[in-house]
């Protein structure tokens, strides 16, 4: 008897010890976003890429390496990721929605930092979150107003803050690229780094748990980057874009015109990118993310240097890939893999078992909203509008899985009005395999089909749909279920 007195005395005090440490405070959170950021780091194995900073964080944390987004996109990911919901649900599917209007419960969705503020935490945002079209201040999420968060991309740059008399050669929005002798504060990306680091340095110790959001707006076109990161690389080291000329099994359908690129400098004179082009705009690309890089290890060292990094989650991802140059693709705005995956990292220094590891497990950039939930002490449940999982358990066990699927969707051709989108696209993400089918936006009708056996064809040239018609017709079962063939707007898959 004096035993089972013990013994249950034992885990009473277990229990006490393990919930006055929740009471304590739960864990500030950073989450940085990159814009138009692809796998091309070094974290994800790229050999190119320099940026030692995401290699310091991935060193602290658990990298993702198979994340993906719902929308390629900027609006409709974000749209997504924030709020926690798919973009059909969220009804977010191009630039200009604002996701508090597009739905009847719109005004009333609590956003994932909005969660965090209704619970204590007081919430900055610094730089592009959500989107920048307009002025998206969503003030119902933070604590104070945002700050560097609108405006356009091609006003980030020298070019455009030059008169227009000394601007030399002129272009119809910016220049493709800009490789200055100047300092980071010039551009966007430098002076929202510098006042994250001046938060992080002054907030109290003894304060309320914060949430920091950090909006970066690099590597996004144009690419710019102060010389420095430019002189980083040797350009004859870039290698050009793969799959220029393995597109004949690919349905024109899934691919696009590249608008975006041709929109900056005067590349629309061009009919073709020469190699030295691509080249040149694939350095860019590397320089932007090595400028991008530099301003994470200055948040890292703030957080250091102000005394929270060990009581602070760091999650750091992108809203969708990109292309630069492969399958003749520039820009995002497709359902391929380099567009819909993404990178994700999450430092959680309460898990040390996670440091430095990776996990394969499939997951989803609305999965941010639960897990970050999760991690510090609240139900992931408890917002019951969440459409994501819980990746709580890969922190401690990161060869186990938590879904079987990853989802992501686009309309074709994206930069047009929506009565001219002649296809729907929406692809789904297995071990093996992506499948991706696009339909008729009149009518049920699938207008092509697409498959791709990832551990032959990572690069996803050849389109196998014809040869493994029981293949396709288990993916496409899976669409149909996480995509009704009559969308039905407004409602939560669970009501479906």
């Amino acid at each position: 008897m004096r035993c089972c007195e013990i013994a249950i005395h034992t885990v009473f005090i277990n229990l006490l010890f393990s919930t006055l440490a929740w009471c304590e405070s739960p864990p500030n959170i950073i989450l940085i976003v990159a814009d138009d950021l692809n796998c091309f780091i070094q974290p994800y194995g790229d050999t190119v890429a320099k940026t030692p900073n995401l290699s310091r964080l991935a060193d602290r944390g658990l990298v993702f390496e198979r994340a993906y987004c719902q929308q390629a996109v900027c609006n409709p990911s974000r749209s997504s990721f924030l709020t926690g919901m798919r973009p059909d649900t969220v009804q977010v599917d191009d630039l200009r929605k604002y996701f508090r209007e597009t739905t009847e419960y719109g005004k009333t969705i609590v956003t994932l930092p909005q969660f965090f503020k209704n619970r204590g935490y007081f919430c900055q945002n610094i730089g592009k979150m959500f989107h920048n079209m307009g002025d998206t201040q969503d003030r119902q999420s933070w604590s104070i107003d945002e700050v560097l968060h609108k405006g356009t991309h091609s006003a980030d740059t020298l070019y455009y803050n030059t008169p227009t008399a000394r601007r030399g050669e002129g272009f119809a929005k910016a220049p493709v690229s800009e490789a200055k002798e100047v300092a980071d504060l010039v551009y966007r990306d430098g002076q929202i780094a510098n006042l994250a680091c001046s938060v992080l340095r002054a907030y109290p110790d003894q304060g309320s748990p914060f949430f920091l959001a950090v909006g970066f707006w690099r590597p996004h076109l144009p690419f710019v980057a102060p010389k420095r990161y430019w002189d980083l690389y040797e350009r004859d080291q870039i290698k050009l874009p793969t799959g220029l000329e393995q597109t004949s099994q690919i349905p024109s359908i899934a691919l696009h015109e590249s608008k975006e690129l041709w929109s900056y400098g005067n590349l629309r004179d061009f009919q073709a990118l020469s190699d030295e082009q691509m080249r040149h705009l694939r350095h860019g690309y590397y320089a932007s993310i090595s400028f991008l890089d530099a301003q994470v290890g200055k948040i890292l060292d703030a957080l250091d240097e102000g005394g929270h990094a060990d009581d602070t989650i760091i999650a750091f991802i992108s809203d969708h890939g990109f292309h630069v140059g492969e399958r003749g693709l520039w820009g995002k705005t497709s359902n391929f893999e380099l567009d819909a995956r993404v990178p994700f990292i999450i430092a959680d220094p309460r898990a040390p078992r996670s440091h430095g590891k990776k996990t394969a497990a499939l997951c989803e950039l609305v999965d941010l909203y639960p897990t970050l939930v999760s991690r510090c002490g609240f139900e992931p449940s408890e917002p019951n509008h969440l459409q994501g999982s819980d990746l709580g358990r890969l922190f401690n066990h990161p060869q186990e899985t938590v879904k079987d699927a990853a989802y992501t969707q686009h309309p074709h051709p994206f930069y047009r009005p929506r009565d001219q989108w002649e296809a729907l696209g929406y692809s789904v993400r297995t071990e093996e395999w992506r499948y991706t089918e696009w339909r008729s936006p009149t009518s049920d009708q699938v207008v092509a089909r697409e498959l791709y056996q990832h551990d032959r064809d990572s690069e996803e040239l050849m389109n196998v749909a014809a040869l493994y018609p029981k293949i396709v017709a288990k993916h496409s079962l899976k669409l149909a279920e996480q995509f009704p063939l009559v969308p039905q707007k407004g409602k939560s898959e669970a009501e479906r």
